[in-house]
């Protein structure tokens, strides 16, 4: 009688062995912004109780939201590989053609701010074109918007109201509805927040979901990974590149409509310094400078970072010097994890 030997087991395929929920929530691009928000938060406490304080909360969210509507376009830009300079004085401008164009042609406020739309759009719209038409740098080609935009706003205000800054608007039609829509603030859990971190988080929400659930994420990350790859598997860089600097543009609208409405005027030399804020808040959020690894979370984290940061320094009272090498400080550290961050991915 023959008998047969067992097979041997198989060997089991080591492109199937599975990593852990806890390994694989650490190779996500925003796990240390996690991790910084929340040392940075239990740190504040500490020092300064205050920051837990139900009107401190609510600036700190406020601040946050400032930055963070800005990071959710800048973090998908960044995913896609480009960077845009230009939004800092992009977000003055829109609110200056708003006050402007309603104020110069005694129109009512709506109509002001569906221009000013189409205006910030049209500059996200003029970005994408010539970087793409020209190949140059988006480096380059926003610092040159950049420098356009401020020239401008400073220019048109002066000439048209005769001022550095905007006529009120506050006795125009529309307005009241407008600052309602745009500036108000709403009771959450005993908290007064503003609406613009309401805008901050549907934006985070809205972008997390193209990113993730759409075709359109994966041109994104497709996009900025490997730009000649992409384009060889059908994906359309020209439009989705081109998107990303109106989402950009989006943006920068709905942001300077807040500001225009929460402060009725509007200084056309503000803005100057703030497009490396939004960026610093996408990068500590994951985003690498290379382009094709984020999430529009991490961005939103890094802008939670900055708020809590600026805020924190002041109710620990200590010297307000200090928070630019904080941020500073932030940055690198932040850097080096998204490196090591991306490394395990890669290595997984």
């Amino acid at each position: 009688m023959t008998t047969t030997a067992p097979a041997a087991p198989a060997a089991a395929d080591e492109r199937k062995k599975s990593t852990g929920r806890f390994h694989g929530l650490m190779i996500r691009p925003e796990f240390g912004a996690v991790i910084a928000a929340i040392a940075m938060f239990a740190f504040f406490a500490l020092i300064a109780p205050v920051i837990l304080q139900p009107s401190s909360i609510s600036t700190v969210l406020y601040g946050a939201s400032t930055i963070g509507i800005m990071a959710v376009g800048v973090s998908l830009l960044m995913i896609g590989g480009e960077f845009d300079l230009s939004t800092g004085v992009a977000v003055i401008s829109s609110g200056i053609t708003a006050s402007m164009f309603t104020w110069f042609f005694v129109t009512n406020v709506w109509v002001g701010v569906a221009v000013a739309l189409a205006f910030s759009l049209g500059i996200g719209f003029i970005n994408g074109v010539i970087f793409i038409k020209t190949r140059l740098p988006s480096f380059i080609v926003t610092l040159a918007m950049f420098l356009m935009l401020a020239g401008l706003n400073l220019a048109l205000t002066r000439l048209i109201g005769g001022s550095v800054s905007t006529r009120p608007i506050s006795d125009m039609d529309g307005f009241a509805s407008a600052k309602v829509v745009f500036a108000s603030s709403l009771m959450i859990g005993g908290v007064s927040v503003r609406i613009s971190v309401l805008y901050w988080i549907l934006l985070v929400i809205i972008a997390s979901w193209v990113l993730h659930r759409t075709r359109i994420g994966n041109w994104i990350y497709a996009a900025g990974g490997d730009e000649e790859s992409a384009r060889s598997v059908g994906v359309p860089v020209v439009r989705t590149k081109i998107g990303l600097f109106m989402t950009v543009g989006f943006c920068a609208w709905v942001l300077g409509m807040h500001n225009l409405f929460a402060f009725n005027v509007v200084q056309s030399g503000e803005g100057v310094g703030n497009e490396f804020l939004y960026i610093i808040a996408a990068v500590i959020g994951g985003c690498l400078l290379t382009g094709g690894y984020g999430t529009a979370i991490g961005g939103a984290l890094g802008a939670l970072i900055f708020g809590m940061a600026s805020r924190g320094i002041v109710y620990a009272q200590w010297n307000a010097d200090w928070f630019q090498f904080f941020l500073g400080l932030m940055l690198l550290i932040a850097t080096v994890l998204n490196l090591i961050v991306r490394r395990r991915a890669e290595a997984s």
